[in-house]
């Protein structure tokens, strides 16, 4: 009872700390605010995370996450189409990147970060890694049940569309409003499907 306590306990602070960095910032975080939004003192903080950057490390953690879970879910609702998926993956990556869910606040926040702390750079490199697999696993598997082939390196084929959407988000966030989403998803599906050709039989 006492572990199931603990483990609760730890799952509000890395919510809390979710939301403190997605609304003013890493650099403008302390475990003093962390602990104030958990309704806890810093001691509890302490207790399970002995430094602001392991309670760092597990936030980035929870919002890679939970992307690639609403991610995964978006691909496997379009089914066995890869069109179908592919324009409802996009819809979904657009729709969390565009609506300033916390958890791709934390991200880009963390991003920006660490382009001053190299220590942040190893987990989010994992992150686009894990990002950059489930998209190659997805879109270029389909395609080759379709007999088509890509253009160019298969690994560059998910970099290539998850950049996109990125860059697309950070434009929308200094103009919203800029991008219609059917438009975006029709761009990204001709965008894609430049990147492959049908496979000699």
């Amino acid at each position: 009872m006492r572990y199931k306590k603990s483990a609760i306990s730890a799952a509000q602070i890395v919510d809390a700390a979710k939301r403190v960095i997605a609304r003013q910032g890493y650099g403008q975080t302390s475990l003093k605010d962390i602990a104030d939004e958990a309704g806890m003192s810093k001691g509890a903080i302490h207790y399970h995370y002995p430094t602001k950057e392991a309670l760092v490390a597990k936030v980035l953690q929870s919002a890679t996450d939970a992307v690639a879970e609403r991610t995964l879910a978006a691909w496997l609702a379009g089914g066995s189409d890869p069109m179908t998926a592919m324009r409802s993956a996009v819809r979904e990556l657009w729709r969390v990147r565009s609506t300033g869910s916390d958890e791709v606040a934390v991200i880009s926040n963390l991003l920006a970060q660490a382009l001053h702390d190299e220590g942040l750079r190893p987990q989010l490199a994992e992150y686009f890694r894990l990002a950059s697999a489930q998209t190659s696993e997805h879109l270029v598997t389909a395609m080759a049940g379709w007999g088509l082939r890509p253009r160019v390196a298969p690994e560059l084929i998910p970099r290539l569309l998850l950049g996109l959407l990125d860059g697309l988000a950070l434009q929308v966030f200094v103009e919203p409003e800029v991008i219609e989403p059917d438009e975006l998803v029709k761009a990204v599906e001709l965008f894609a499907g430049a990147l492959f050709e049908v496979a000699p039989a």
